[in-house]
Order: C-alpha cells, then sequence, then structure tokens
C-alpha cells in the first residue's frame, strides 16, 4: 500500500463528493476506484470523468477488495452506519461533517471507533487553509504571546434553498461547526457556550424555527474568549477572516480576492471586486490537503486529520449554541 497510490472509495457524488473526487484524481498518491450513490447516473458520470466504477450500493463497494480507504460524502444520516461499516471492515475513512446531527448516535459509535486500529478522520477542510494553518503554527510558536481572543468571522454569499434547511440540523450544526472545529483547533479546551441568534432576512430560515444570523462567544480553560460571528448572506462575496490577539501582537487571516486587480479613479481609489464567490473556491487548496493528509494517516506516517472525536466535540459546541440561543442561558460544556 505504501508502495501504490491508496485506491479510494468514494460514497456520493453530489456537489462536495465531486470535489473530493477532483482532490483523488489530482493526487499522485491517490486514485479513484470505485464511486457511489443511490442515483448510479451520477456515480457513473463522476467515475467516468475522475476513473473507477460507478454503483448504486455500498455493499457492492465494501465487497470489491479493490478499496483502501473510504470517502463518505453522502447525506448526514448515513454517515455514521458507512464509519461503522469501514471500521467493521478495516478501512481506514476519511468522512464529512458533522458525524451526525444526534450526539447520542455519535456517543454509540465512539467506542467502537477507539477499540480499533482503524483510522477515523473528519472532514475539517479549513484546519488545512493555508492562511488558517499558518496563523496557527505561529500562534504555536508563541509569536504574539499566549492567546486571548480568536476572533472568526463567516459568512456565506446567500442563504441555502429552504427544502435544505429543513434537514440541515439547523445553523449551528450545518455551518457553524466548522467555526466551533477552528476554535478548538487554536483553542481545544472550550468550557463554555453562549449564542445569540436571529432569523433577520431569510424566509426559509423562519419556516424551519431556524436562524440566518448569529453570535456565539466561547470560553476557553485558559480565559481566552472566541468570538464567531455567522450570516447567511454576505454581499461582498465569501467573507472568511480570522483575528489571533496576544500580548505581545496580533495575527490576522484576510478574506481571498477574487481578482489582484484594483481601479483607482477620480471616483474611487484602489476599488476591487467582491470576495470568492463560495467555498468551492475559498477552500479548493485545503481540500486538497486535507486529501494528502489523510492519505499520510492511511499509511502510518505522522498525520493532523481531525479525528472522530474532533467531530463530536465540534458537536457537542453545535448543540450547546442551539441551546443557548434557543433558552438565552450560557451553557457549560465537557467535550471529555
Amino acid at each position: 500500500m505504501t508502495e501504490r497510490p491508496l485506491r479510494f472509495g468514494l460514497i456520493g457524488a453530489g456537489r462536495i463528493g465531486q470535489v473530493h473526487a477532483a482532490s483523488i484524481a489530482a493526487d499522485p498518491d491517490a486514485t479513484l476506484a470505485w464511486v457511489c450513490d443511490p442515483v448510479v447516473d451520477g456515480a457513473r458520470t463522476v467515475a467516468a470523468r475522475y476513473g473507477g466504477t460507478g454503483t448504486d450500493t455500498a455493499e457492492e463497494l465494501f465487497a470489491s477488495g479493490e478499496v483502501d480507504a473510504v470517502l463518505v460524502a453522502s447525506p448526514t444520516p448515513t454517515h455514521v452506519d458507512l464509519i461503522e461499516r469501514a471500521v467493521d471492515a478495516g478501512i481506514p475513512v476519511l468522512c464529512e461533517k458533522p458525524i451526525d446531527l444526534d450526539i447520542a448516535r455519535v456517543d454509540a459509535l465512539r467506542p467502537k471507533v477507539a477499540a480499533s486500529n482503524v483510522p477515523v478522520a473528519l472532514g475539517f477542510n479549513r484546519r488545512f487553509d493555508a492562511g488558517f494553518a499558518s496563523a496557527r503554527r505561529r500562534v504555536a510558536a508563541g509569536e504574539i504571546g499566549e492567546l486571548e481572543q480568536l476572533s472568526i468571522i463567516s459568512r456565506d454569499p446567500a442563504p441555502p434553498p429552504a427544502s435544505y434547511l429543513g434537514a440541515s440540523g439547523g445553523i449551528f450544526r450545518d455551518m457553524t461547526i466548522h467555526d466551533f472545529d477552528m476554535a478548538r483547533f487554536f483553542l481545544p479546551d472550550i468550557v463554555e457556550v453562549s449564542a445569540v441568534a436571529t432569523a433577520a432576512f431569510d424566509v426559509g430560515a423562519r419556516e424551519h424555527g431556524d436562524f440566518d444570523t448569529a453570535v456565539t462567544v466561547l470560553r476557553a480553560a485558559t480565559g481566552a474568549i472566541v468570538t464567531i460571528t455567522n450570516s447567511r448572506h454576505s454581499a461582498v462575496g465569501y467573507d472568511q477572516r480570522l483575528e489571533a490577539f496576544g500580548a505581545d501582537g496580533m495575527l490576522q487571516v484576510s478574506n481571498a480576492p477574487s481578482s489582484l486587480v484594483s481601479l483607482s479613479t477620480a471616483e474611487a481609489v484602489e476599488a476591487k471586486p467582491p470576495y470568492q464567490e463560495f467555498f468551492l473556491e475559498r477552500y479548493a487548496g485545503a481540500y486538497a490537503a486535507e486529501l494528502h493528509e489523510f492519505v499520510r494517516l492511511v499509511r502510518g506516517e505522522s498525520s493532523t486529520s481531525p479525528t472522530f472525536d474532533d467531530g463530536r466535540a465540534a458537536l457537542i459546541l453545535a448543540d450547546a449554541a442551539q441551546r443557548s440561543a434557543t433558552e438565552h442561558v450560557a451553557v457549560r460544556v465537557d467535550l471529555d
């Protein structure tokens, strides 16, 4: 396995599955062997473009004997069962977030994952964004002294369809969960969650009892404070920023521009176009780096892939934020 590309089985041929298929095809240490989706034409289309065999049943993929690792990019309700199936088969698995919308199902699977020697990784790709990863390394190196405040801004360009919101688990489990993991990337030991949220503009959010605007404050065991600002819309493009503040200085990660060209005239100076439009552009490099780090994990090399417990911790924080925003209380959390 260490001398040839890893043979991947991809489960889920939708938008995010296609992103992963492209990453697998582009990585010299990986190859796409199987693609599974209930809509078999979608699986075959992805397989025809990136390689492998298309099927509409996970059973065929697992039984093929032609898979060294599984990448799960199917709908959230399937994740627990597919992770368990991969662990039972002894096949390493990289699963998109969240593990599930129900922490009880996650906790029920946790002992089996912990007892196995099968690598299980979670798809928190933002850890592998070059800017965020650099900021985190520099904080860990003590460049700004002890971290006192971490500010994360994450705003989508536009709300998702109302039909999606109904099955998403809400803004905290669907959107902010990436920011919760980013908070733990810098400050693993979060002990308290407070959130304020509203449905300020999105009819779909109101229809499903969800929020479109939220501010979450996390308190770390060190006393450091994390502030997460979310919105389901942004007129200026995909807004993804981070600031780490410490006793000796500050690190900032800015938005990725859609163009490096600016215009100066009598009416405006250094006018620039909006930021990149969506996550497929903003995090293309992060998805590729995430995939390669998982390959290292499968091969038994040193790896920083987020773990099953990282996925569990992010869901605990999301549940706490949902409760805080709904009940208007601060919520103590135990991530152990």
